[in-house]
Formats: C-alpha cells, sequence, structure tokens
C-alpha cells in the first residue's frame, strides 16, 4: 500500500502534465512550506493550485479534501485553504479525469462531487460541471 505522500506526489505530477498539456506556464513552489502545490500562469493571471486526489465515495460521487491535516506535538491540526490557494485541481484515479473547483465553491471539510442521481437538488455539486477540459473558469 502507497502512502498519501507518493499518492499526492503522483496526483500533483499528473496536474502538472495537464496544464502544460494545454498550454499554460506553471511554476512549482520551492520547498514543501506553501499551502499550494503549483502556481498556473494563463498569461493574464496567476492561480494559486492546490492538487488533490479524489476517491469513490458512496454510489456516483466522488470525495476529497478540502483541508489539511498534521501532527505537531502530539497534536492533531486541521486547516482550510480558504484565503491561500484560488482553486483545487482534483485527480479522480478512478476514471482518470480532473476537476477544477474554485475555492468560493469548496466545503470546509470534504467536498463530493456527484455523477448520478435520481433527483436534482441545488446542494448538488455536479461532477460534470467541474470537469477540467483545459480552461480556466
Amino acid at each position: 500500500m502507497r502512502n498519501s505522500k507518493a499518492i499526492g506526489d503522483e496526483t500533483e505530477s499528473r496536474a502538472l502534465s495537464e496544464l502544460l498539456t494545454h498550454g499554460y506556464s506553471v511554476s512549482i513552489p520551492f520547498g514543501d512550506n506553501d499551502r499550494y502545490d503549483l502556481v498556473v500562469d494563463d498569461g493574464d493571471e496567476l492561480y494559486r493550485i492546490q492538487c488533490k486526489t479524489g476517491w469513490p465515495n458512496k454510489d456516483e460521487t466522488l470525495r476529497f479534501n478540502t483541508h489539511s491535516q498534521t501532527g505537531k506535538n502530539g497534536t492533531y491540526h486541521e486547516r482550510t485553504y480558504h484565503g491561500d490557494i484560488d482553486a483545487f485541481l482534483v485527480y479522480y484515479p478512478e476514471t482518470e479525469t480532473f476537476y477544477w473547483i474554485d475555492i468560493a465553491d469548496a466545503t470546509e471539510q470534504k467536498m463530493e462531487l456527484r455523477f448520478e442521481s435520481e433527483i436534482d437538488h441545488p446542494s448538488i455539486n455536479w461532477a460534470r460541471e467541474y470537469e477540467f477540459d483545459g480552461t480556466i473558469p
């Protein structure tokens, strides 16, 4: 079983490749001390991106963390990314698909994107609305 650091590194490298394939200039912050993984330049604006790996959750949904989890001096800490990033770029290995979620749309703990549902409710975050097609929303 791979550890979460290795999974995150693979997601980040796939995200970098995906962004470069679509013609964006991408910078990688030096070290592991920043709250964002990549800086994306679309020619007009810079976007601080946190890369996340999604996993299957319940039927027809994927889930990803919208907060960081760390341990310091034996104490567990959680911290949201609000104010520190502009968007999440989420990789879903089950379908090899990326999703761009603006930080304004993100919840504070975990977020679910739904593929299918028998109901249409305003609180549902539809995966198709966030699918990254190479265009930064």
